[in-house]
């Protein structure tokens, strides 16, 4: 998907109808965050925690300590926006 595109499914799963820049923007993706209900911020979790491995410093495995935390924190808003809409099943 294209920044755009996905821009606009996040905005209409957020019921908004303002396209914002989530691709680009962690303020925006974290509004996006709070739409979540318990069962997709848990999938969103899910979801994050493997792209943070396959990203992070040790190798594609997610300790739980500072390296497995500073990995997760460093997501882009681009990646947070793919997690998200996974997580709704979109």
């Amino acid at each position: 998907m294209t920044d755009e595109q996905i821009n606009i499914a996040i905005a209409e799963a957020c019921g908004k109808t303002n396209i914002g820049n989530y691709c680009k923007d962690l303020n925006a993706m974290h509004e996006a965050e709070k739409t979540l209900n318990i069962d997709q911020q848990y999938r969103y979790g899910e979801i994050l925690r493997t792209v943070s491995e396959n990203i992070g410093p040790r190798g594609g495995h997610f300790p739980p300590n500072g390296w497995g935390c500073f990995s997760l924190a460093h997501l882009t808003a681009r990646q947070r926006a793919e997690a998200f809409l996974t997580a709704i099943g979109k």
